[in-house]
């Protein structure tokens, strides 16, 4: 059966066999339509190649199947698969030579309309890793467009004050508020709360941990756990057997909801994403008097310099390092005055 279906996948999937050689592989969708023009393009081009000796045109469906087969064990994987899926309209029924800049830009404009330039980055950057690697690793194209990204600035991210903390938690449901909570007591993104599992926690000796394959750096991250961080997890305890926060008996999969973006309206807060928690966290660490080198592991960032965007918030520790030498330097005045 040259189309068929996998048990552990909604997906169809290819088997197609052109003298004695045999391609197998998801064709990433469940629209068996879609699943079948895939295969008998992907079949033509086999046919061409293997018959005539000509190299194939690729097309942008077999690039994407190939990029998510490569890169499962991505953090990013299932975000991965949310752009692409978003991408199909775009790129969905070219070949990768036909995408050029004409393409490109008309991707830009589209994401621009109803995302901030931040996110169309992310967009194009997947686009031009999956052109690269078509090139230089699997030799499928010999070029790749230049693909530019717009310039991006720290200035975007931003933090709650307190007043403003309080007024939001007020306003969010139970089961977004304990998970908030807990963000502001540990800085973990919003992945490693929503995922998290009562294996990972020992309330006993106040300590949970993030898997390396669950982390973004893929490295595990140590959780020490505050008062407050305690007080969200005796008070999830009991609520199910697996998963941590949960919402009705059911894990909790998404926190931007409607009811997350009418808390905030409720609240007063504008220009304030799920993500800008960690950033709050952040913040209030440094200006708690947290060092940056023990932020960086408190976050699980995986160097010292991107943590150095919360190094002005308190600069006092500088200060009291920088007068260390006033001693000396008053003492030097005390000699050349005499």
């Amino acid at each position: 059966m040259s189309l068929y279906k996998r048990k552990d996948s909604s997906n169809w999937w290819i088997k197609i066999t052109i003298l004695g050689e045999t391609v197998y592989g998801s064709t990433g969708t469940s629209d068996k339509i879609k699943a079948q023009e895939l295969h008998d393009k992907l079949k033509a081009t086999l046919w061409e190649q293997k018959r005539l000796g000509q190299k194939p045109r690729r097309l942008w469906q077999e690039a994407v199947i190939q990029w998510l087969l490569e890169t499962s064990d991505k953090a990013t994987h299932d975000e991965d698969k949310s752009k692409l899926k978003w991408l199909d309209q775009f790129l969905g029924e070219l070949h990768l030579d036909e995408i050029n800049l004409d393409v490109i830009q008309k991707i830009k404009n589209a994401k621009l309309n109803e995302a901030s330039k931040s996110t169309v980055n992310r967009y194009l950057a997947l686009i031009r890793s999956i052109l690269i690697r078509a090139r230089d690793e699997w030799d499928w194209i010999d070029k790749a467009p230049k693909i530019r990204l717009f310039k991006e600035s720290n200035d975007r991210e931003r933090a709650l004050t307190t007043f403003e903390a309080k007024a939001l938690l007020k306003e969010l449901p139970e089961h977004q508020r304990m998970t908030v909570l807990f963000a502001l007591a540990t800085g973990l993104r919003q992945s490693n709360i929503l995922k998290l599992e009562w294996s990972q926690v020992d309330l006993e000796n106040r300590h949970a941990f993030v898997r390396a394959s669950d982390a973004k750096g893929r490295k595990g991250i140590g959780i020490p756990l505050n008062d407050l961080a305690l007080k969200v997890l005796k008070r999830q305890s009991e609520k199910h057997l697996t998963r941590v926060f949960t919402y009705k008996g059911q894990p909790i999969n998404s926190a931007n909801t409607a009811a997350w973006t009418k808390a905030l309206k409720r609240a007063g807060i504008e220009g304030f994403r799920w993500h800008d928690l960690r950033h709050t966290w952040a913040t209030w660490q440094r200006k708690a008097g947290t060092p940056t080198h023990e932020l960086q592991r408190l976050g699980g960032w995986k160097t010292a310099s991107m943590v150095e965007r919360y190094a002005h918030i308190a600069p006092e520790e500088l200060e009291y390092a920088a007068s260390r030498l006033d001693s000396l330097l008053f003492g030097y005045d005390l000699v050349t005055a005499q």
